[in-house]
């Protein structure tokens, strides 16, 4: 069974702690590659899009009409301001937002025109890291839940550890393995991982089976997404595979943000948690069908309509 949500009273749905990007995209019409024939080319189409692993994750629910609150340092330049601006119209509340003089961290992204896959190549300056009292406590308390990205692990430790003292359930999105890794998926209600992480924590290369060597140190469910096959989860020994929905990729930038914003809607609705998955990933997939980050995050309608469709179909 999954833990019950904290009661609606608090005064947000979720509260975001991590990194916010500005992005700069390149449509390629392939991968480049040290070859005479992909060492130069010509871009197809390019645009700024705004991103950022929490960042986008709040725009998705935001989108879904969950209030929803942004805590992280943002710089004092073009991109920073351009970011700040969009949660603020997406209705993302600003007000313990930190402003430090810096530029913000950005990415450069390459997608493969064709199959919409992307690499990222970014920069963040390490003076965007939270400082311990620019998280006050009672800010944790105020949502039900708090979603945390690894980018700054420190902040993501100490905010999952203060939700825990105060009741309040915390997502994650887990990108990367480092020496605190273990530490924020032990504070975690629900440690959400990339597809890579459970093998690099584990050794094992089969999810499934990472995933069950991580509970024997995590008593929760634990989930990972898997791209194109869609996402898995163990719940007890319960394994809940849930495939990814079928659409023509433009760009999976910003996917797995996406499905995490989803999860988090489906959590709260009290959705058991094989449709919270679906859902997560219909929101996902519908992203992909768009070019950038948070340009592309989905509607409630939109993510319920492709689920129709695919039940339609079978």
């Amino acid at each position: 069974m999954l833990p019950r949500p904290p009661s609606a009273d608090r005064p947000f749905d979720v509260v975001g702690i991590g990194a916010t990007s500005v992005d700069y995209v390149y449509l390629l019409p392939a991968y480049p590659a040290p070859t005479a024939s992909l060492a130069k080319m010509r871009i197809s189409s390019h645009l700024v899009s705004c991103g950022g692993q929490v960042a986008t994750a709040l725009a998705t629910c935001a989108r879904m009409e969950l209030r929803s609150k942004f805590v992280g340092v943002t710089g004092t330049d073009d991109n920073a301001k351009q970011v700040r601006r969009e949660l603020e119209l997406r209705g993302v509340d600003l007000a313990d937002v930190v402003i430090r003089d810096i530029p913000n961290q950005y990415a450069v992204i390459l997608v493969d025109e064709h199959s919409g896959e992307r690499i990222v190549l970014w920069d963040r300056d390490d003076r965007l890291r939270l400082r311990e009292r620019e998280l006050p406590p009672e800010v944790v308390a105020a949502a039900r839940v708090v979603h945390v990205d690894d980018v700054d692990v420190d902040a993501a430790v100490r905010a999952a550890t203060l939700a825990r003292a105060s009741g309040t359930v915390i997502t994650t999105d887990i990108d990367r393995v480092n020496d605190r890794t273990r530490e924020l998926v032990a504070a975690a209600t629900f440690p959400i991982f990339a597809e890579h992480v459970p093998g690099a924590i584990t050794g094992v290369n089969d999810p499934a089976e990472a995933l069950r060597v991580l509970r024997r140190s995590h008593p929760g469910v634990l989930c990972v997404t898997l791209g194109v096959r869609g996402a898995m989860a163990l719940e007890g020994d319960r394994l809940i595979h849930a495939p990814a929905f079928a659409i023509d990729a433009v760009d999976t930038t910003g996917a797995g943000d996406v499905f995490r914003g989803g999860f988090i809607y489906g959590y709260l609705e009290g959705w058991p948690l094989e449709d919270t998955l679906r859902f997560a990933n219909a929101a996902a997939a519908v992203s992909c069908t768009r070019l950038g980050a948070m340009a592309s995050v989905p509607s409630l309608e939109e993510a319920q309509r492709l689920i129709a469709e695919a039940h339609a179909v079978r």
